[in-house]
């Protein structure tokens, strides 16, 4: 066949073309990389080509109207008819009377920041949680916009019989979604009530939370101190579900660490509303490592961005450590320091990619294990080759000695709760004293163990 004779093949769609303004409101923090900068990045997140000069409007009040002013509206309606974009994203959440009369004066579909957001989350859900948690997320953004989407149609008001057969597809449309408000909501609660099963059931176990702006390095972070293969991408929003793996320290004491969906300045309410129980999963570890990009020129706004949203959940009495990663992009070492002064928490420098800086991370951790931990000497018949072995997963050994012929002695180090899950399943032969340790140890606490062998 000749090339002429060749089938064609259809081309990719093309990428859509999306321009982007906005307005600076009082309190909000200019972006060092240029306005709309992050906005830029959540289009391209999204698989949209961001395009426009970036027409930015400083006002102290918005327009209830339009949100920004009418000069801005002409110069935004001018750049539209010049680039011919598909839509027009604007950098603030916008109300339906926003929407409705930007679209009237810019002839393109309008879209906010959450929406961009939603949209994001939408294509990267994978888990049935994650699903669910988008889609009510989205049905609530989209309750008090339904009438936009009907516009064309004539309602009937004031009549008997206006429900049933006789409602208009905008009501009909309101009380379907808000149903399915209520359905998701149900949904999400047995799955949460689920979840909090499983994360009890793990208790006895140490548990290390990160938290951190989106894009901060957290995965990569996760699968270099565990060998686990997660995604780590970079791009906003690249995690959306909690992921634990398992993290074993240099002493062979293991500890659970969880990675989750990153935080963004002006995060839409709903949809951390809608990923409480994922959030908190996390957010109530025994310890918090607070990942931020020591690279990016707005780490420290980031940085408060996400403490905004740790406070939001009522959380303040946290253990945190502040993690400042991919320290191999930065081109000046002494700016690092300028993070770290006034910082109230412990503070370590690290590269996820190089490695440089994890040994101190994990001796933190580590420092932090034996501040909870308890140390207890244990008297094993040497005959009974199970206790030994059910001690010795049970915790950090510090030091094995053969007594005599017949029995071994065991020191470990062990959290509260691994040595009452021991106490439980070893036999009435062994021994178990406790040489102390343990923050959190009682002698109430002990004495209920003991009742309970």
């Amino acid at each position: 066949m000749s090339r002429s004779q060749k089938s064609t093949r259809p081309t990719a769609k093309p990428r859509e073309r999306v321009l982007v303004c906005g307005v600076l409101m009082p309190g909000q923090a200019e972006e060092h990389d240029g306005p709309l900068s992050e906005l830029r990045e959540l289009l391209r997140a999204s698989d949209v080509e961001p395009i426009g000069s970036g027409i930015v409007q400083r006002k102290d009040t918005p327009d209830p109207a339009t949100l920004m002013g009418k000069g801005k509206v002409a110069e935004i309606a001018a750049e539209v008819e010049l680039l011919e974009p598909d839509a027009v994203a604007v950098d603030n959440d916008l109300s339906p009377a926003h929407i409705r009369n930007l679209e009237k004066a810019w002839g393109v579909r309008v879209l906010d920041r959450s929406e961009v957001i939603l949209d994001i989350f939408a294509r990267r859900a994978r888990t049935s949680q994650a699903r669910l948690q988008v889609e009510l997320a989205q049905a609530e953004y989209l309750l008090p916009r339904l009438k936009r989407m009907w516009t064309h149609l004539e309602r009937m008001e004031g009549a008997v019989g206006t429900r049933g057969p006789g409602e208009t597809q905008l009501e009909t449309d309101k009380r379907l979604l808000r149903k399915r408000v209520q359905d998701l909501k149900r949904e999400l609660e047995g799955i949460a009530e689920r979840r909090q099963r499983e994360v009890r059931s793990r208790s006895d176990q140490f548990t290390v939370g990160l938290v951190g702006y989106t894009n901060a390095g957290k995965s990569t972070l996760l699968n270099r101190l565990t060998g686990a293969e997660e995604l780590a991408a970079d791009m906003l929003f690249a995690t959306l579900d909690t992921r634990t793996r398992q993290w074993r320290l240099p002493d062979s004491r293991a500890v659970l660490l969880s990675d989750t969906v990153g935080f963004l300045q002006r995060l839409p309410h709903h949809l951390v509303a809608s990923f409480q129980a994922t959030l908190a999963e996390t957010l109530h570890a025994d310890l918090l490592l607070h990942v931020v990009d020591a690279s990016h020129p707005d780490a420290s706004t980031q940085l408060e961005a996400v403490d905004r949203v740790l406070d939001e959940f009522a959380w303040t009495d946290r253990r945190e450590v502040l993690v400042f990663n991919k320290i191999d992009r930065v081109p000046e070492p002494l700016s690092l320091h300028s993070l770290a002064v006034g910082r109230k928490n412990e503070v370590v420098f690290v590269s996820a990619v190089t490695g440089e800086g994890l040994g101190r991370l994990t001796e933190l951790v580590m420092r932090e294990l034996d501040s909870r931990a308890i140390t207890a000497r244990l008297r094993v018949p040497l005959a009974d080759g199970r206790s030994a072995a059910l001690a010795r997963a049970s915790g950090g050994v510090q030091s094995e000695e053969l007594v005599g012929e017949e029995s071994l002695t065991l020191v470990l180090k062990l959290s509260q709760g691994s040595l009452g899950n021991l106490r439980r399943s070893l036999g009435a032969a062994v021994e178990v004293e406790i040489l102390g340790g343990g923050r959190d140890v009682s002698e109430r606490t002990l004495a209920g163990e003991r009742r309970g062998r």
